[in-house]
């Protein structure tokens, strides 16, 4: 009783403060500026009218804010007038940076003064200063890393002079996973929508540990010319969406249209969603804000194994081993074989194994051993240090060619002539321009054929759902495992000569090596389940392999490659394939492929053709 009675005094002693009356025809125009619209994220609604991405009621002020940006401005200015008691839990505190607008464009001056403890003590922590886009590089082994992934540093004023850009904060939007979903399920739900989206602001020195230790990912940081204002106006605006739930979907509503979004608050003159009607693949929104302008300074990061990787490449096959020995057991060190090593190569054997052990550390338990035998590497590197570590850059992925591929051919199979129309939604094969890519990659989706053939006789000849494709090589420090997997519909040989349409899910696991350093060469064990109305089962299962050649050089990518299935029921089906294309252009090419199928069912066919394949996003 006592506590309701100084509740209620406390709200009578309050001073009170009315809201003004805004005329209706400027709550519309402010409803309508592009700098409401971004702090509510609105985007047109298919039918008219416009709806918020956002997808958490606790964010909008007005009943159907979600759908009104008028209402919800509205209800905003209201707001802002509540009494001041409200601390923490005042429009004022909850919603900063539509405040400080309305404030600017309605001539606020006599607004309530709540007491924002909360938001002013988390704004000086973090200091908003300088802004840098992160782009940590496409990571083939998880499903959700695949394209790559962007998100925000927030430097403060000092951390380029003290260098100190480590214990700035970083903005992120991820899926809010709840339980231990396996790779399919997530996959799957990340594509369905299935996950909650929301923003998070974490130390930049634990996102650096995740992706270039962890997961082994190089990472490249793009300052911004946002101005000091613009990237507090950002930040402001960051915490109005804390724990605010959006829709979250691999190929649109994904980090990197979500960190565009932002961009746009903190500068309301960009217009860089609008690019990205279908898909927002993070190389290529990286491309949008280069293209922007708002680019200066690029930094590059190098994951743990690049770093291993180039700190071994001028050891023989020798020092290699020694590099293996060393690191399993320090007491090779003392052995007369190393000791016979000459100094400067030793400090590099020495480097190399404390570099290996640090990588095979990554993500295991702590262990008393190898703790131990790193200390004992970095005192022997200590006596005898290595020169300074330089890791060749490579391409900027920017640079890459686009993500959407529209594909047109002419050829011939078996004596007949067709044209082929092709659209692919995502984004790079193992014969695509390779600039900015990893030689060895595929990460193919929704790619769909159709295929015309003399007598207007049309027919859908392959539609792939998804295609991944990691052609990791082997080497003495780092055996990694190539592996492949795709599913959809294809065209195969079928009875009496004809092509029959099936279904498949296949995939796959072996090995590449490095011929060169251009070159490699693959061997992979397969298996497939497939369905066809030619065999009598629903489902057909076999067991095959896949291997061939990748060879870099001065036209583009050629590939050779044979793969074969052999069914339990005693269908056997061969292709061998090679295909070249030509790099007209970064996002032109000119594709020749030539193949010759076998199977039990009928006569071996050839096939020829010849294709454009124009990128664009």
């Amino acid at each position: 009783m006592l506590k309701r009675l100084a509740y209620l005094a406390l709200c009578v002693c309050a001073p009170l403060h009315a809201a003004p009356h805004v005329d209706p025809s400027r709550i519309t125009t402010l409803a309508a500026d592009p700098y409401w619209l971004a702090l509510g994220h609105y985007t047109p609604a298919k039918f008219g009218g416009w709806r918020s991405y956002v997808d958490d009621p606790r964010f909008f002020l007005a009943r159907d804010g979600a759908h009104h940006p008028d209402q919800e401005l509205a209800a905003t200015v209201d707001a802002l007038y509540a009494p001041a008691n409200k601390g923490d839990l005042h429009a004022q505190c909850v919603f900063p940076a539509r405040t400080r607008w309305l404030r600017a464009q309605l001539g606020l001056q006599d607004l309530p003064t709540p007491d924002c403890g909360d938001f002013h003590r988390w704004y000086k922590d973090i200091s908003p200063y300088h802004t840098v886009l992160v782009f940590p590089a496409a990571y083939l082994n998880s499903p959700s890393s695949m394209f790559g992934h962007t998100l925000l540093r927030i430097d403060q004023a000092q951390a380029s002079q003290d260098k100190t850009a480590l214990l700035s904060s970083a903005i992120n939007f991820g899926a809010y996973i709840e339980g231990n979903d396996n790779s399919i399920l997530y996959a799957w739900k990340g594509l369905a929508g299935g996950y909650p989206g929301m923003f998070s602001l974490v130390p930049y020195q634990q996102k650096l540990a995740e992706y270039g230790s962890l997961e082994n990912r190089d990472l490249w940081e793009y300052h911004l010319d946002l101005t000091p204002e613009e990237t507090g106006r950002m930040v402001e605006h960051v915490w109005e969406l804390k724990q605010i739930r959006f829709d979250y979907f691999f190929f649109d509503e994904n980090c990197s249209y979500r960190l565009l979004e932002l961009l746009q608050v903190a500068r309301p003159s960009l217009r860089l969603t609008s690019q990205f009607p279908l898909t927002a693949i993070p190389t290529d929104t990286v491309k949008a804000v280069k293209q922007a302008g708002m680019v200066g300074e690029i930094d590059y990061r190098p994951s743990r194994e690049r770093e291993l990787l180039a700190r071994a490449k001028p050891l023989d096959a020798d020092e290699q081993q020694w590099v293996l020995k060393v690191a399993e057991d320090t007491t090779q060190l003392q052995s007369p074989g190393f000791k016979a090593l000459a100094a400067d190569r030793r400090a590099l054997v020495l480097d190399a194994a404390y570099r290996l052990e640090r990588y095979r550390a990554t993500g295991q338990e702590r262990d008393a051993g190898r703790t131990q035998r790193s200390y004992q590497l970095l005192r022997a590197i200590s006596q005898n240090p290595p020169p300074p570590l330089n890791v060749e850059r490579p391409g900027l992925p920017e640079d890459g060619h686009d993500s959407r591929t529209w594909q047109v051919g002419v050829g011939s199979r078996d004596g007949k002539a067709f044209g082929e129309y092709g659209l692919r939604m995502a984004y790079h094969d193992l014969n695509d321009n390779a600039q900015g890519f990893p030689l060895g990659a595929q990460i193919e989706i929704l790619n769909m054929k159709l295929r015309q053939y003399e007598g207007n006789h049309w027919q859908v000849q392959r539609l792939d759902l998804a295609t991944i494709r990691s052609m990791t090589p082997r080497n003495a420090l780092l055996q990694p495992w190539s592996w492949q997997v795709t599913g959809g519909l294809e065209r195969v040989l079928g009875k009496h000569g004809d092509e029959t349409l099936v279904s498949h899910v296949n995939g796959g696991a072996g090995g590449t090596w490095q011929l060169g350093d251009d070159t490699l060469a693959f061997a992979l064990g397969t298996v497939r389940v497939e369905h066809n109305n030619d065999f009598s089962a629903m489902l057909s299962p076999a067991a095959g392999f896949d291997s061939g050649l990748l060879w870099k050089n001065r036209l583009g990518n050629l590939r050779l490659e044979a793969q074969g299935d052999y069914f339990l029921n005693g269908e056997v089906r061969r292709t061998l394939s090679l295909n070249q294309q030509w790099e007209l252009s970064r996002n032109l090419g000119l594709r020749l492929s030539a193949q010759r199928d076998f199977s039990e069912l009928t006569g071996p066919r050839n096939e020829v053709m010849l294709e454009v394949k124009w990128y664009h996003y």
